[in-house]
């Protein structure tokens, strides 16, 4: 998925807590932007403007770690 630009715009906004922070740095580096990429996604998909822990865990179950 392509992001638009009112799509970017949404992403730019996001902010992290920081125990979502501790979370994704422990997220092999090799595949944090894809991450990255599912986790924001998820956010905006929850109409959330935070990304916390529990988010960046449900990203984690989905990638089945």
């Amino acid at each position: 998925m392509y992001k638009t630009m009112q799509n970017a715009d949404e992403f730019e906004s996001l902010t992290w807590t920081t125990d979502a922070k501790v979370k994704y740095k422990n997220i092999p580096y090799f595949v944090r932007s894809k991450a990255r990429q599912r986790i924001e996604q998820l956010a905006v998909a929850s109409g959330s403007d935070t990304i916390t822990a529990e988010i960046v865990e449900k990203a984690r179950v989905e990638f089945g770690q």
